[in-house]
């Protein structure tokens, strides 16, 4: 442990899987895996898109960007998980947790905003199908991804400057395997009840708000679909939406759970498992929900690998 001026911390320890000391080297091994997967299943969405254009779509454009932003948000987080599994100082600086703790909030609200952003997407697709090329041009898709991102870092920015400028000059060992809010409060000194509630309410606006948005846009699909006379119609307008629903319950479930509970009911054996589901599990289901259950996109990337192991002259 690192001190100055009186017992002022400069770097903390991680402390996530002590408990588990006989299964880190295993834990590696799995999480190295499931890592790698994600990384080369992200890489193929990303580039068949681009290069298929066919998927030139809103729809594909959005999904795009959501792989870009779990890509950067499992880079941000894994690989110094890995290597902590393998390591005895499991040890992060104090301006490194801050650019962590920043980066990963940065990319996990703005996520939560792209997300409403292609609810809103799905809702124009079935609500206003005749005006969805006008509704969703290139410039709208690019302002909602550019509004997603601009909310995303200014609730990061604010709460990471809210997070390090409390005291630290207590224990410095965080029982997490990264820096997340919750935890490195605990270790603060002290904070007062303004600092408590404006980050309590950031979470509220990153996380509550693109929900309501979502609900609002699901709300007027479902109404939309029941006017459809044909059941095949209907079904065919509902399983386009399938995917983003599931990526939206699973994405709102683990981030409501972590980030909109009282401090009383803080549990850190508890909130580090949540943890390891949605920075290793739900990277790896998103893409494979968006795209292994998506013939079209199924039938895109068989056309990519054809047409670059044979390109046409």
């Amino acid at each position: 442990m690192e001190w100055v001026n009186e017992t002022l911390v400069r770097q903390f320890v991680f402390l996530g899987f002590s408990s588990l000391a006989g299964l880190q080297r295993l834990l590696f091994i799995v999480f190295l895996l499931i890592y790698l997967f994600t990384l080369g299943t992200n890489a193929i969405i990303i580039s068949t898109i681009v290069l298929d254009r066919a998927l030139h779509t809103p729809m594909y454009f959005f999904l795009a960007v959501l792989s870009c932003f779990e890509t950067c948000y499992t880079f941000i987080l894994v690989p110094k998980m890995l290597v902590d599994l393998l390591a005895q100082k499991k040890t992060i600086s104090f301006l490194g947790c801050s650019i962590q703790m920043f980066s990963f909030l940065f990319l996990g609200c703005s996520h939560s905003f792209l997300l409403a952003a292609m609810g809103y997407d799905r809702y124009v697709a079935i609500c206003n199908p005749l005006r969805y090329t006008v509704l969703m041009g290139y410039g709208v898709c690019v302002g909602l991804v550019a509004a997603a991102c601009a909310c995303g870092f200014t609730v990061s920015l604010v709460t990471t400057s809210l997070v390090f400028h409390l005291p630290f000059h207590s224990s410095n060992q965080l029982h997490h395997f990264f820096c997340d809010i919750s935890p490195v409060l605990k270790l603060a000194s002290h904070h007062s009840r303004l600092s408590q509630l404006v980050i309590f309410m950031l979470g509220v606006f990153a996380l509550i708000i693109p929900l309501l948005l979502i609900l609002v846009s699901y709300i007027r699909i479902i109404s939309a679909i029941l006017k459809i006379p044909s059941s095949v119609a209907r079904y065919k307008a509902f399983s386009t939406c399938a995917s983003h629903l599931i990526v939206v319950t699973v994405h709102y479930g683990c981030a409501s759970f972590i980030y909109l509970r009282p401090k009383s009911h803080y549990s850190s054996s508890q909130d580090t498992l949540i943890s390891v589901s949605y920075t290793i599990l739900t990277p790896l289901f998103n893409p494979m929900v968006y795209s292994l259950r998506n013939k079209e996109f199924k039938s895109a990337v068989r056309r990519t690998m054809v047409q670059t192991s044979y390109p046409v002259n």
